[in-house]
């Protein structure tokens, strides 16, 4: 049941970043726009292309469970910034602070996620776990 619970939690983290890596790029002019609001106007290409990248690659790792805490953390580099620059809800007037405040603390709660992947790796159901059990046929030599 341990293992099941794993994986379902491995694909349920890497939805969030898979969803959002599509979403970035379906909408990546308004993505833009919306990076320009929170003041991120430097080099907003290369910024945009490297969170795409880290989103589709950490999320990846993640789903498949090959390399899941290099995937976490990769994903890390990403959500821990955005967190802090889009929710900072400690800015915010007081009519937005507590819708705010907790997508901040539901970002903080992914986060720990990411962590939990980090420490535990990716569990019985990955890919990495299958190279390692697949015996490969030793030619013979006549």
């Amino acid at each position: 049941m341990k293992d099941a619970l794993d994986l379902l939690g491995r694909i349920l983290i890497a939805f969030i970043f898979l969803f959002e890596a599509y979403d970035s790029i379906y909408y990546f002019g308004q993505t833009k726009e919306t990076m320009s609001s929170y003041g991120l106007s430097w080099n907003q290409d290369f910024l945009m292309y490297g969170s795409i990248f880290l989103l589709l690659i950490g999320g990846t790792l993640v789903l498949i469970g090959y390399r899941s805490s290099f995937g976490a953390i990769l994903l890390l580099f990403y959500w821990v910034p955005i967190t802090f620059i889009v929710y900072s809800f400690w800015n915010d007037p007081e009519e937005i602070r507590r819708v705010q405040s907790l997508s901040f603390m539901k970002n903080i709660a992914i986060m720990g996620g990411l962590l939990i992947i980090i420490v535990n790796g990716s569990g019985k159901y990955s890919i990495k776990r299958l190279f390692a059990t697949t015996k490969v046929r030793q030619r013979t030599k006549l």
